[in-house]
């Protein structure tokens, strides 16, 4: 090859040299970017979740020593005045260094809904993640998260009388009766609630008496993106009758505080009656039966214990149906600092604060 044509090879394959750096730059650029707006900016939120009796409050606490976090209940019992000892509420001394939200913001004889909780607890998230810290939600009640996250459907306000007027009538016939009419009426919302469900048993013939229209067909939810980040931690004790133990420990030591004093006090206040919801607790349930000579203090204790093996059934069926959980075994060698490094990294990946 001639020099002339060697000096016009060398100098296209310059120009090509030249043009793929080029082209490789713009593309790495446009790869950047594309990586940027792939960046998910919402705020972050933790959900702290677990069984009756599993140590979900004292974890919450331990995080909350160690980092910027700020405590929102997630407890159907909780939001209830005077109701304390039954429901394991965290005491005075805890309350007063670590403030949990949403605790104590009813009287037992107010009702107090799913789409409520979730209205509060986007609030004060918001409130949370405005002073640059981040919102635990600590609780175990499946059915608060479950409306946080995923929204709920457009139903109509409770109505106090009718609400009223068919819990009487369910404790008249028992709520399989009331279970049986619900199937006449919306034979698929009564596959998915159970007979003795009275609360949802309940909400459902609401529903149909104030609007005319079935739940199944005003169940469509929310769509909406939820405006957080969660990181999901479920304390799951593996040995369930390790569990047990520490529910009936927990229900005996609940009995030596006063539990069926504090019941009595309910009681005796004349404006309740067992079929509202803050009284279906378990618990208070079995202790208003009791006082009202349907079972004596022997039974109450076991019927308490089951119940509240039944709530943990129940709560550990619903942590297996969620996605995106990180488990944690608390009897497990280690389990703290696996959490903590859990919330550690969470906590340090980006975000911007201000687009919630």
């Amino acid at each position: 090859m001639s020099n002339r044509g060697r000096d016009y090879t060398d100098k296209h394959r310059d120009v090509f040299i030249s043009a793929a750096r080029a082209f490789g730059r713009a593309s790495r650029k446009r790869l950047l970017c594309a990586d940027m707006n792939r960046i998910d900016t919402r705020p972050l939120a933790i959900f702290l979740m677990g069984p009756t009796a599993s140590g979900k409050t004292a974890l919450a606490v331990h995080l909350a020593e160690r980092f910027a976090l700020d405590l929102i209940s997630v407890d159907s019992a909780l939001v209830y005045r005077g109701m304390d000892i039954g429901t394991a509420k965290p005491d005075a001394a805890t309350l007063e260094k670590f403030p949990h939200r949403l605790i104590d913001i009813r009287d037992p004889h107010e009702n107090y809904s799913a789409g409520e909780f979730r209205d509060d607890a986007l609030r004060e998230m918001q409130a949370i993640t405005a002073t640059n810290r981040v919102p635990l939600l600590v609780g175990g009640t499946s059915l608060y998260f479950r409306a946080l996250q995923r929204g709920l459907s457009d139903l109509p306000d409770a109505d106090p009388q009718l609400r009223e007027d068919l819990s009487r009538e369910g404790e008249r016939l028992g709520w399989p009766a009331m279970h049986a009419r619900l199937a006449t009426l919306d034979p698929l919302a009564a596959t998915r609630i159970k007979p003795m469900d009275a609360q949802r048993i309940q909400r459902a013939l609401e529903v149909i008496t104030l609007t005319g229209r079935l739940l199944s067909e005003l169940q469509t939810g929310i769509t909406q993106r939820f405006p957080y980040r969660v990181l999901k931690l479920a304390l799951m004790p593996a040995d369930r009758a390790e569990l047990h133990a520490r529910i009936a420990e927990r229900f005996d030591l609940m009995l030596e505080q006063g539990l069926l004093a504090e019941v009595q006090k309910l009681h005796a206040r004349g404006d309740l009656h067992a079929a509202m919801p803050a009284l279906r607790a378990v618990g208070y349930r079995q202790g208003w039966q009791h006082l009202e000579n349907v079972f004596g203090v022997e039974e109450f204790r076991d019927r308490g214990i089951f119940a509240t093996r039944q709530l943990a059934k129940r709560q550990i069926t619903w942590l297996r149906s969620e996605l995106d959980v990180r488990w944690i075994e608390p009897l497990r060698a280690g389990w703290l600092a696996l959490a903590q490094g859990a919330v550690r990294d969470f906590l340090a990946m980006p975000t911007v604060a201000t687009s919630a």
